[in-house]
């Protein structure tokens, strides 16, 4: 039980990232008010990072970003390795 709860909230908040994201870019297009770039990075420290990387590449949004492209994919990694190893402990 406590495994599946641990795959689930990054999962939700991976959700969240992703749609956050895709507003973000939805907003720029219809020149509205716009995610700060700081919640961004605030929701993929909080384990939004791989929903909002795929919605980056999705959407082409914020792709020219150098902050984005480099510091997603290793939050992907540092959270991925941390979930392997709570559920490791868990067990």
């Amino acid at each position: 039980m406590g495994n599946e709860l641990l795959w689930a909230f990054p999962a939700a908040l991976s959700i969240f990232g992703f749609c956050l994201a895709a507003y973000d870019k939805l907003a720029a297009v219809r020149g509205k008010s716009r995610v700060p770039e700081r919640t961004l990075f605030l929701a993929a420290f909080l384990f939004g990072a791989f929903g909002m990387y795929l919605s980056m590449l999705l959407f082409r949004h914020k792709t020219r970003k150098k902050r984005f492209m480099i510091l997603l994919p290793i939050l992907i990694a540092a959270q991925a390795v941390l979930i392997v190893e709570l559920s490791a402990i868990w067990q």
